[in-house]
C-alpha cells in the first residue's frame, strides 16, 4: 500500500476529507503514516469517537500555540481531549481575563487559517529535554514517561510507555513555528480544526491534580466537526443550564446546602422530602416483592472493620478522619483506658457482611438478598463538590446478594431485569451497558483464572441477553471481579451512569464467609454488590434535570391544586380536594387573596401538574376544569370523572403536561 498521507498544499490528499487519521493494526496513527501491504489499515472519521478526540486534541494544541503567541512566557502543562471538548493548562504569572480569551480566540482563528501541518518526530529523552528546556512541566512529564501512576490525569496524551514524540507545527514554507511534546495523533493540518470550536471557561487547576503542586490556569473549550454541530451543542448547554438541579432545587424549594452545616451536606425541604419519600417507598415495595430483606446499620464503626475490609488501605483518602472514642480518664486527667478510633462509614458492604456472618449459613439460605438505604460519607475535595451529584454525605440504595457459584448468572440476570424495570418506573427508557473486565496484566487482579473466566462469561451472557447495546472494556474491572455498569440518556441526550452490578470474591475471602453445601462441606459464597440509583441524592438530581422539575404526577410534591375563580367557590373546591386527599392525593386549594390569573401563573411556575379551576358554572353542574402545565385546559369534567382521571394518572405514573396526556 502506498503513502495515504493527507498533508496539505502540494501533498497527496486522502480522497475523503472527513478522514482525520488511520487505525493501523488496531493502533491510531496520523494520516501521514506510511503503511505496507502487510498492514491492516482503516480510516478514522472525524465524527467517530476516536475522530472527535483527535479533532479536540488538535484544537487544544492550536489553543496552546495561540496562548504562547500572546503570552510567550506561559509554560505549557497538558492539553487532553475530554467529553465534548478539551482543555489546556498553563503556568502564567496572572490569571487569564475575558479580554485575554477574546485575543486568544482571534489568534486561534489565524492559526487555523495558516493551515500549519502537524508533523510527528520521534526523539530521545535527552533531545526532548534540550528542545523543551524552558518548559518545566514538560520536563517533568518526560521524567514520568512510561505511564507512572503518579502522572497527571490526561498526561497520557503527552507521554506514554513507548517512544517519545514531539509534534512540530510547520508553516506553508516549511518552517517549524511551534512545537509540543505529544503522543498524537493529530489531524493533518490546522485548517481541519475548522470553525466548529469555541472557548468556554477559565478555571484554576493544580499541576498533576495535587494541592502540593503549583496552581495553573486552565482554559476549557469545545470542538465539533462543523459550525452547525457546535451551535447544536451550545443549545444543549443552554437547555442544560435551564435544567440545572441546583437552580431548580432553589426555585422549587426542594433542598439546600446551609453554610452552617458545611459543604457537600444537604437538607431536604418539605417538597423535596415528598419526592424523595415517594422514590424510597416505591423502591422499597419493589424490593420486597423481589425477595429482598431490608436491614439497618450504623453510620460509624470501629477502625478494625475497615482494616479487615481493606477500605483503610485502598480508600483512606476518601474517608473522614477518625473519631477517638471509649477513652477513660481519672479525676486527674490521666488515661486509665485507651480509646479506639471510629470512622464514618464510606460504604455499607462490610456491615452487611457481618449480618451474613452472624450465624452459620446453608446453601438453602442462598441467595440471600439484603437491601438498605444506608447513608455513607466521603471526604470529597471542596472543588469536586457539585450540588446533589457530588456530595460528602449521601444515601445509597445498597443491596448485597450472597450466592453460590451456580446461582451467579441467574441472580445477575434477575438483578439486571429488576434494575431496568425500576428505572423504567421513573420514566427512563434509553439504556446501554458497559461490561468491565480484566486485561492481561495478571498482577493487577486477585482470584483464580477459573473465577475470572466463569464470572466474566456469566456477566457477558447476562449483558448480551438483555438486548441492550453492550460495550466491553478490558482493564476496567475492579481488582476483585468484573462488573456491569448501566448508563442512561436523559431528555436532552446526556449520558448518566446509574446502576452497577459488581461480582466480588475478595470480601467473602477477607471475612472468611462460608455456607454448607449439599455435600455437607464448607464453601465460599460469591458476593454481588448492587446499587440501583447509585445514590438517592444523585438520582434525584438526574430526575429533576430530566423532567426540568415537571415531575410525573406520582412524584410531584403537590399533585393537584384547586384555584377558585373567586373566593365564593373555594368551599366547592375544598370538597373536591377532601375527596382526593382521602384517596392519598397530595392536593390543596389556593385560598390566597391573589387574583385567579396570578394563582395560575404561580402554580404553573411551581410545576404543579394538575390545576382544578371552578366557578359558578362548574359548581352548578357538579364539574371542574383541568388546567395543565402547557396552558391547555379541559372544561366541564364531572367531579367523579375528574377524581378518577387523577387517580389513574398517579397509578400509571403518567407524565402529564398537556390535556392529551390525561385523556
Amino acid at each position: 500500500m502506498t503513502d495515504v498521507s493527507y498533508p496539505v498544499d502540494g501533498f497527496t490528499l486522502f480522497p475523503d476529507r472527513s478522514v482525520v487519521a488511520l487505525r493501523v493494526d488496531g493502533e491510531l496513527k496520523d494520516l501521514a503514516t506510511v503503511v505496507s501491504d502487510a498492514d491492516t489499515a482503516e480510516p478514522v472519521y472525524v465524527d467517530s469517537p476516536d475522530g472527535l478526540s483527535i479533532l479536540r486534541h488538535s484544537t487544544a494544541h492550536v489553543l496552546a500555540q495561540a496562548v504562547q503567541r500572546i503570552k510567550p512566557q506561559a509554560n505549557l502543562g497538558i492539553g487532553p481531549p475530554i467529553e465534548n471538548g478539551f482543555y489546556y493548562d498553563f503556568g502564567v504569572d496572572e490569571p487569564f481575563t475575558p479580554e485575554d480569551v477574546k485575543a486568544i480566540k482571534k489568534e486561534m482563528e489565524r492559526i487555523v487559517r495558516e493551515n500549519q501541518r502537524f508533523v510527528r518526530r520521534v526523539v530521545t529523552d535527552e533531545e526532548a529535554r534540550a528542545e523543551l528546556v524552558d518548559e518545566p512541566f514538560k520536563l517533568e512529564l518526560i521524567d514520568l514517561k512510561g505511564g507512572s501512576k503518579d502522572a497527571a490525569e490526561g498526561a497520557s496524551v503527552e507521554v506514554g510507555a513507548g517512544e517519545l514524540t514531539i509534534y512540530d507545527n510547520v508553516s506553508r514554507d516549511g518552517e517549524t513555528v511551534w512545537k509540543d511534546l505529544c503522543r498524537g495523533p493529530h489531524v493533518p493540518g490546522t485548517r481541519m480544526v475548522g470553525n466548529g470550536w469555541d472557548l468556554t471557561r477559565i478555571a484554576g487547576a493544580y499541576w498533576r491534580g495535587s494541592e502540593k503542586n503549583p496552581q495553573l490556569q486552565r482554559i476549557y473549550g469545545t470542538a465539533w466537526p462543523t459550525k452547525d454541530e457546535l451551535r447544536a451543542y451550545q443549545q444543549r448547554l443552554e437547555e442544560a443550564a435551564k435544567r440545572d438541579h441546583r437552580k431548580l432545587g432553589k426555585e422549587l424549594d426542594l433542598f439546600s446546602f446551609p453554610d452552617e452545616i458545611g459543604s457537600g451536606l444537604s437538607v431536604w425541604h418539605p417538597k423535596g422530602g415528598v419526592v424523595r419519600g415517594e422514590m424510597e417507598q416505591h423502591a422499597r415495595r419493589r424490593h420486597i416483592e423481589g425477595g429482598y430483606t431490608y436491614v439497618y446499620t450504623p453510620h460509624i464503626s470501629k477502625e478494625d472493620l475497615f482494616l479487615q475490609s481493606n477500605h483503610l488501605v485502598t480508600y483512606r483518602e476518601g474517608m473522614f478522619p477518625p473519631i477517638r472514642m471509649d477513652e477513660e480518664r481519672d479525676a486527674d486527667g490521666h488515661v486509665t483506658k485507651q480509646g479506639q478510633d471510629y470512622y464514618l462509614k464510606p460504604m455499607n458492604c462490610p456491615m452487611h457482611i457481618l449480618i451474613y456472618k452472624e450465624r452459620a449459613r446453608s446453601y438453602r439460605d442462598l441467595p440471600m438478598r439484603l437491601a438498605e438505604n444506608g447513608t455513607v460519607y466521603r471526604n470529597e475535595l471542596s472543588g469536586a463538590l457539585h450540588g446533589l451529584t457530588r456530595v460528602r454525605g449521601f444515601t445509597q440504595d445498597d443491596s448485597h446478594l450472597f450466592v453460590t457459584p451456580d446461582q451467579l448468572e441467574v441472580e445477575t440476570t434477575r438483578v439486571l431485569e429488576f434494575v431496568l424495570s425500576m428505572l423504567r418506573d421513573f420514566g427512563l427508557e434509553d439504556f446501554e451497558l458497559e461490561l468491565s473486565m480484566r486485561d492481561d496484566e495478571k498482577e493487577k487482579w486477585i482470584g483464580s483464572e477459573e473465577f475470572w473466566e466463569y464470572s466474566t462469561n456469566a456477566l457477558r451472557n447476562v449483558a448480551h441477553s438483555s438486548g441492550l447495546k453492550v460495550t466491553e472494556v478490558p482493564g476496567e474491572a475492579a481488582f476483585y471481579g468484573p462488573k456491569i455498569d448501566l448508563k442512561t440518556r436523559d431528555a436532552i441526550g446526556r449520558t448518566w451512569q446509574l446502576s452497577t452490578v459488581q461480582v466480588d470474591v475478595n470480601l467473602p475471602e477477607r471475612f472468611d464467609l462460608e455456607y454448607t453445601g449439599p455435600d455437607g462441606e464448607k464453601h465460599r459464597p460469591i458476593m454481588i454488590h448492587r446499587a440501583l440509583f447509585g445514590s438517592i441524592e444523585r438520582f434525584f438530581a438526574i430526575l429533576l434535570e430530566h423532567y426540568a422539575g415537571a415531575f410525573p404526577v406520582w412524584l410531584a410534591p403537590v399533585q393537584v391544586v384547586g384555584i377558585p375563580v373567586a373566593a365564593d367557590f373555594g368551599d366547592y373546591l375544598d370538597g373536591i380536594v377532601d375527596q382526593l386527599r382521602l384517596q392519598g392525593v397530595r392536593a390543596e386549594v389556593d385560598h390566597s387573596d391573589d387574583r385567579m390569573q396570578k394563582k395560575i401563573r404561580t402554580h404553573t411556575t411551581q410545576k404543579v401538574p394538575l390545576q382544578l379551576i371552578a366557578g359558578e358554572q362548574d359548581r352548578s353542574a357538579g364539574t371542574v376544569s383541568f388546567r395543565f402545565r402547557d396552558g391547555t385546559q379541559t372544561n366541564g369534567v364531572p367531579v367523579d370523572e375528574a377524581i378518577a382521571l387523577v387517580l389513574r394518572a398517579i397509578a400509571d405514573k403518567t407524565l402529564v403536561n398537556t390535556a392529551e396526556d390525561l385523556a
